[in-house]
């Protein structure tokens, strides 16, 4: 039995060390931190981050035969006028730019009109910045 109890008085002993090493070091480090100076940003860096806007279209159709157009028109929200927009479909699971473009107008509208839409089906259009990082949600046009 003294062996054992002497086995748990150390073992209580190491633990205890090495919580309380454990406590100074915490607390250093805590203190260390509330001394530290503290970061100003400078004039001219904006601490905000910047919304990339939104944009958002309307078909003037939502289904139409194959050879028609679509028109397409919306507004386009924190976006520059005179940004230049671009129409763009879904194939083979990618976004790919098709050869409509327009310009945001003063007060942020827009309209484009498509190609002739000539595979039957239902096409996903999306109305998109040229950088793409803004752009409108899908809208779905059956061609048939």
């Amino acid at each position: 039995m003294p062996v054992t109890t002497s086995r748990r008085w150390a073992r209580a002993l190491a633990a205890g060390a090495l919580s309380a090493a454990l406590v100074s070091a915490g607390s250093a480090a805590a203190l260390a931190s509330d001394n530290a100076p503290v970061a100003k940003p400078s004039p001219s860096h904006s601490t905000m981050t910047k919304t990339k806007g939104s944009i958002t279209a309307k078909a003037n159709h939502t289904t139409v035969k194959a050879g028609e157009t679509v028109k397409l028109a919306g507004h386009a929200k924190d976006v520059k006028p005179g940004t230049k927009l671009v129409l763009q479909h879904l194939h083979n699971g990618k976004w790919t730019t098709l050869h409509a473009s327009t310009t945001v107008k003063k007060g942020g509208v827009f309209s484009l009109t498509s190609n002739k839409l000539g595979t039957k089906g239902t096409e996903h259009l999306r109305v998109a910045t040229t950088d793409g990082k803004t752009h409108s949600s899908a809208v779905a046009v059956k061609v048939h």
